[in-house]
Parts: C-alpha cells; sequence; structure tokens
C-alpha cells in the first residue's frame, strides 16, 4: 500500500467501493474489520456508497450491516435505488441495439444473462456460474428457450464463458462496433457487461456527486477490475485492490492488500487516518 504521503493531503467526503473482489472476499464474505471500517467512516461524517454490476436485489443483503443510507447504484449504474430498493433512475438498453449484442454473444460462443430492472434470464440453468451467481445475489434465474421477447426493458446483457481468450474478443468487437451505442467492458474475467452507455462506473461517480453535493474531486473510489477504472477517472482518489490486474493498479491512485487480506477495510483506515490528520 501507498506511504502516508501518497494520501496526507486528500479530503475524502464520500467513498464509492465496488462490492466483488472489493468489498467482499472471494467467497462473498464480509468481514467484520469491513463492516467496522465502513462504521468509522459514517462517525468521520464520511459517506459511503456501493456499486456493482450486480442487480440491486443482489445487493440487498449488504444495506443493513453496513447501515447504507446512499442510493446504490446496480448493474454499474443502469438501476439506481434508494436503500428500500425504490428505484431513482433507469438506464434501459434500446431493444434493437439490446437484440444486436445478443446475437454478437451468441456468435462468440458466450453464454447469456440477460437482466431487466427486477428480472434475471438465462437459457441454460446449468450453464456457468449461473449457480454461483444465484447464491451470490440470492434469487434463481428464470430459464427461457431464447431472448427473442425480452428485448423490450433490458438494464443488462452478460456474456459469459470461462473461455477468457473468447470474453475478451467479444469485449474488443462490441466496443468497436457500439460507436457509443453500449458501454461494454468485464467485470470479471469471465463476465462481460453490455449496459446502456451512461450506465457505467464512470458515470455512477458524477451521480454520487450530484445526489450528494459532492465535488468529485472529494470522492474516494475503490476496485478491482477494467470497469472500476472509469470511476478511477472520474475520483479525486482512486484505490485498487491488491488482486486487480497490473493494468487496473497502475490505474489507481494507490493499491491496497487483496480482497483476501482485508484490503477494503486497510484502505478505508488509511483514508480515516488522513482524514484525523488534517
Amino acid at each position: 500500500m501507498s506511504s502516508p504521503a501518497t494520501t496526507q493531503n486528500l479530503r475524502v467526503c464520500l467513498v464509492i467501493a465496488d462490492v466483488d473482489g472489493t468489498l467482499v472476499t472471494q467467497d462473498k464474505i464480509l468481514t467484520p474489520r469491513a463492516i467496522e471500517a465502513v462504521k468509522k467512516l459514517h462517525d468521520a461524517g464520511i459517506l459511503f456508497g456501493i456499486t456493482s454490476g450486480r442487480p440491486p436485489r443482489g445487493m440487498k443483503m449488504l444495506i443493513d450491516p453496513l447501515e447504507i443510507t446512499e442510493p446504490i447504484a446496480g448493474f454499474n449504474g443502469g438501476v439506481v435505488v434508494k436503500p428500500d430498493l425504490e428505484p431513482v433512475s433507469k438506464q434501459l438498453l434500446s431493444a434493437d441495439v439490446a437484440a444486436e449484442v445478443v446475437r454478437s454473444i451468441v456468435k462468440h460462443r458466450l453464454d447469456i444473462f440477460l437482466y431487466t430492472d427486477r428480472d434475471w434470464f438465462v437459457s441454460n440453468a446449468d450453464g456457468p456460474h449461473v449457480a454461483r451467481e444465484a447464491w451470490t445475489v440470492k434469487f434463481q434465474p428464470t430459464v427461457v428457450q431464447d431472448f427473442d421477447s425480452l428485448t423490450n426493458n433490458v438494464v443488462k446483457v452478460t456474456g459469459v464463458s470461462d473461455d477468457l481468450e473468447a470474453v475478451a474478443r467479444c469485449e474488443k468487437d462490441l466496443q468497436q462496433w457500439s460507436a457509443g451505442r453500449v458501454s461494454a467492458a468485464r467485470s470479471q474475467p469471465y463476465y462481460l457487461d453490455v449496459t446502456n452507455p451512461k450506465a457505467n462506473k464512470g458515470e455512477v461517480v458524477g451521480m454520487f456527486s450530484q445526489l450528494c453535493n459532492i465535488p468529485p474531486s472529494q470522492i474516494a473510489t475503490i476496485g478491482d477490475m477494467p470497469n472500476d477504472v472509469l470511476m478511477f477517472k472520474k475520483s479525486g482518489v482512486s484505490i485498487a485492490m491488491g488482486n486487480a490486474s497490473p493494468e487496473v493498479q497502475k490505474s489507481a491512485t494507490f493499491v491496497t492488500a487483496s480482497n483476501e487480506e482485508e484490503g477494503f477495510a486497510k484502505a478505508m483506515e488509511r483514508l480515516l487516518q488522513s482524514s484525523a490528520a488534517q
């Protein structure tokens, strides 16, 4: 992690945290030390928000232990809700764009997770990562034969495969095809998330800034994946997890320990030390 000199002049009024690979362990556990770190942020008057590629329902289990009072940005900002899950805003894919994204993902031989603001659809209940995703978000998908009738209310389409090179190729092709019509970025090496272009973590920082009346220069962001770099670029200070790739780490202000080594809590403790020294 960085030396104290790296953070001593920072003023942070809001922290925005990614969830998987950052706030929770690889086994999706929210540790007591992480909970205590967020409590100390609250006690210091620092607001705390979360954003994730997960649907809002898939973050419900974090709200009470972290005493979250700020908006929750699910689907990388595609659906923003209050802590009681009441919608604040939605950024949908247009039906024709969603249909084209589905076709492209199928062409690359990836499985598909399709999400509306409330539901999750798959074509193969035994497909890669379906069981893991259901365990993570705490609700089951609806199995459908195809996605043709579901493209009118799409928040996110995820291409899924353990062929990581295929996922990377699909990401590159969709980014080249997009011309600004979608945001396509990997939230995990095996997940390619495709959303409305305004549903990305860079836009999430702007949303939090506006809703909380805090300038981006006073916002800290923390994450581990390439899609988190979008919010790193928009915030005053950015923190990469120790489990992040070298490219993600290079994009951050400083690097903390991994999510298996209390990296989130350690980063928050460093920010609090910096805040107390001012």
